[in-house]
């Protein structure tokens, strides 16, 4: 569950929706994947799970919650809860079936369709599953992406799952016979021989790991790939309305990320560890460039020259330097007035707000350089080294009670940086804010 940077920092997480990570360990390529290496696919998952944990602390990220699909109670049950919900309503029936699946996706694909995501080709899978009747709800799915009720961001990706519904949609395979995942799952209420889908299992965890927090949350917000849109947009809000459970209100859908022009491949050995880039330059660096960088529509190329660059243009020689210059010569001098903020300030939060509402955080973040760029030129005209008395503290109280302003419109942006920030302007601690990157050796 996911509610905005700024509005999770301003409200209630728990009225709000809060902010969770979940690891998805049920699906068949964690079998297959566990197989190639020799161990325990619970072993195997656990390392992975032990890997995104790690991020947290070095991303700066903060999580009310993780839910561990294989091994959290909460989850399981809440599984079959759902399950047995649409059991009630004549939603499952089970058939023989034969498709072309895709491992890497873990999902069925039609005779005309193909997986624009895995370089593998789907093989030929025949089998007998429960299936899910998707076409009951396929009235109630148009209607709630036609009215808005569920919104999709950006337009794009809205027009592409209204033209997959509007051709029809058919029932779907919500189970796996356990033989062919050495039982790996959660079985079926009353048929162990199959497991349930992973994805049914994995959507399921918005709303297992908290069933109050979902059900009485102000906004519902999931922030996903564009490769999972149809699940998150379609089987999702199928299996609650069919379990009789509160809808996403919105849905945000963002492109990926390519390497130096490729896409990102692991098993190509063409990807970087976010770890990696932290330990060279820094959380609040890669941070930024996610935030400055990567458009809302689209995919966005990574360089570490680019990175470098605009932590060094907006960090570094931005903010930084102003910050430098200003409040040395506030603390040599003892002049510094309380001061308002420059005006472009007052608009500062409405301005970020607006953007996050269109989940635009390149324009959020650029309403935030702008200000800084105003500053800088306050400074450059007004020249507070050539003042004295009340103008020398005027001028030193607008830059630093503006610098202030900043520091909290910061916080969800750049938490550490932040807090930096405020403590070098509010005890005057002798901080590097945002050292220039160009300067260390190597890059």
């Amino acid at each position: 569950m996911y509610c905005s940077a700024r509005r999770r920092l301003k409200g209630d997480p728990a009225r709000d929706g809060g902010a969770g990570a979940s690891d998805t360990d049920n699906g068949l390529k964690n079998v297959t994947a566990a197989r190639a290496a020799g161990v325990p696919v619970q072993k195997f998952v656990d390392q992975v799970a032990a890997r995104f944990n790690a991020l947290h602390e070095p991303l700066g990220l903060a999580v009310d919650d993780v839910i561990r699909t294989s091994t959290d109670r909460r989850h399981r049950e809440g599984v079959r809860r759902l399950w047995q919900a649409s059991a009630r309503r004549g939603d499952f029936y089970r058939r023989d079936y034969t498709g072309r699946y895709c491992l890497g996706c873990e999902q069925f694909y039609a005779d005309d369709e193909h997986c624009v995501e895995h370089e593998t080709p789907p093989e030929v899978v025949t089998e007998q599953n429960w299936f899910f009747r998707l076409s009951r709800y396929e009235t109630e799915i148009r209607e709630l992406l036609e009215s808005g009720r569920l919104r999709i961001e950006p337009a794009a990706r809205l027009r592409e799952v209204l033209g997959f519904v509007r051709s029809g949609l058919s029932d779907l395979s919500v189970s796996r016979p356990a033989a062919r995942s050495d039982g790996w799952g959660i079985p079926v209420p009353g048929d162990p021989d199959q497991v349930i889908y992973v994805w049914w299992d994995a959507l399921a965890n918005y709303l297992t790991a908290d069933p109050a927090r979902w059900a009485e949350a102000a906004e519902r917000v999931h922030v996903i790939g564009k490769g999972i849109l149809r699940f998150h947009a379609v089987y999702w809000p199928a299996l609650l309305l069919s379990a009789g459970e509160r809808l996403p209100d919105t849905i945000f859908v963002h492109d990926y990320l390519t390497l130096d022009g490729a896409k990102i491949s692991k098993s190509a050995g063409h990807a970087i560890r976010p770890t990696d880039l932290v330990n060279r330059y820094g959380t609040d660096a890669l941070r930024w460039w996610l935030l400055r960088e990567v458009a809302p529509l689209g995919d966005t190329d990574f360089t570490e020259a680019r990175l470098v660059a605009r932590a060094d243009d907006e960090l570094a020689n931005g903010l930084g330097n102003l910050v430098r210059r200003v409040h040395s010569l506030a603390h040599r001098t003892g002049r510094a007035a309380a001061g308002s903020p420059l005006r472009t300030v007052s608009t500062l939060a409405d301005r970020i707000d607006a953007a996050l509402a269109a989940f635009d955080f390149r324009a959020a973040t650029g309403a935030v350089v702008e200000v800084i760029s105003d500053a800088n030129r306050f400074v450059e005209q007004t020249r507070p080294w050539t003042l004295s008395g009340d103008d020398l503290a005027e001028a030193l109280g607008t830059v630093l009670s503006t610098c202030r302003e900043l520091a909290t419109e910061l916080t969800p942006f750049l938490p550490d940086g932040a807090a930096r920030l405020r403590a070098q302007l509010d005890r005057g601690e002798p901080a590097h804010l945002y050292p220039r990157l160009r300067q260390q050796p190597g890059h």
